[in-house]
């Protein structure tokens, strides 16, 4: 661009200048059927220095609530204004995004295949590639999820929290809820620690679904991570729309989980599901009630310990064993539901509204 000074930034063996944006295919593999698959990253190169984010989804191809919320994310005006670069891919695993699977055709979970080799298999090989192209030339990274088949996820930040930039990510991105996860072995969130880089997993919503209620607060998070780190601009006190003096919702700071566990089915049946996500529940309190299709077994599942269902199966067909409610613990349980409620009362006021073309 005429009178900028900053270098281009070159991905894929595509070259972007300062103040432009492009779709880059870089090239993975060929299926049996001869065709390509490529990993279709979005770049957006601003014309000022800044810091390089990435944002990746459908790791796991069925959780698809990312590549929506990656689609509004660079359909808004505001990202105009960048300050550094975005690297978005709304697909990483394309095969199991085709077959609406979360795995691989070898049946390899992506997310325990990092860093990867070239030399590798299908999952090692795709994970090489996002690591060098990608998450190498980043400074911070934000990995979507969603829960995994039939199972539903209230919106949550998990992160190493011990991390003190990382911990700093997590509370800008504006969610009630951080879970302080450890790094887990092979996931691309461990490598890009082992690189210095500070991530987020975002995770809400259920797979094979679109859940506005999942989609908006991580537009908005994503967003307002980028103003803290220096990205894009703080926020206009007046809507250049109308004029108006924008409406706020007061900050609060999010709720770190002490622990969290599953509760678990203690016999095979059919579950009459009583809480839902987001709901508080004091040791004692009724979850559900597991029957059998015969009408001869009628069995309670209580709450053990005071906690928040961050987590809970959506299939009322369960075996003993199966995980049925994900319940996260906090110190300040009530003022954690306060925070919730007034979480959803925001949900119309998000800047893919406010500031989107």
């Amino acid at each position: 661009m005429p009178g900028s000074t900053r270098k281009p930034f070159s991905i894929g063996g595509t070259t972007i200048r300062a103040g432009e944006r492009a779709w880059v295919d870089i090239p993975v593999t060929r299926q049996y059927t001869h065709n390509e698959i490529h990993l279709t990253t979005h770049v957006i190169h601003g014309r000022k220095a800044g810091p390089t984010l990435f944002v990746s989804a459908a790791i796991h191809g069925d959780e698809i609530n990312g590549v929506e919320i990656i689609r509004r994310l660079l359909a808004l005006s505001l990202v105009r204004r960048l300050r550094g670069t975005l690297i978005a891919v709304p697909v990483v695993n394309l095969h199991g995004f085709i077959s609406t699977s979360r795995y691989l055709p070898d049946g390899r979970d992506l997310n325990r295949s990092f860093p990867g080799s070239n030399q590798g298999s299908l999952a090692s090989r795709l994970a090489s590639i996002l690591m060098e192209e990608v998450v190498g030339q980043a400074t911070h990274g934000i990995d979507l999820h969603t829960g995994a088949q039939h199972r539903s996820n209230l919106p949550q930040i998990r992160a190493n929290l011990d991390d003190a930039a990382t911990a700093s990510l997590a509370r800008a991105f504006g969610v009630p809820v951080l879970i302080n996860s450890r790094l887990r072995d092979g996931s691309l969130r461990e490598s890009a620690a082992d690189r210095g880089i500070p991530m987020l997993v975002y995770e809400g919503g259920e797979s094979l679904r679109y859940d506005e209620w999942a989609i908006r607060p991580a537009v908005r998070g994503i967003v307002d991570t980028m103003r803290a780190i220096g990205m894009l601009p703080e926020r206009a006190s007046k809507s250049k729309s109308t004029g108006q003096p924008m409406r706020r919702v007061k900050a609060r700071d999010p709720f770190v989980a002490r622990s969290n566990r599953w509760v678990r089915a203690p016999v095979s049946g059919v579950l009459r599901a009583s809480a839902e996500l987001g709901r508080s529940v004091a040791a004692g309190d009724l979850l559900g009630v597991i029957c059998d299709p015969f009408g001869q077994l009628d069995h309670p599942i209580y709450a053990q310990r005071a906690g928040l269902v961050i987590g809970r199966t959506r299939l009322p067909l369960v075996n003993e064993g199966d995980g049925i409610y994900h319940i996260a613990h906090f110190e300040q349980l009530d003022e954690v539901a306060t925070a919730l409620e007034g979480f959803d009362e925001a949900e119309p006021l998000r800047v893919d509204e406010a500031e989107s073309e």
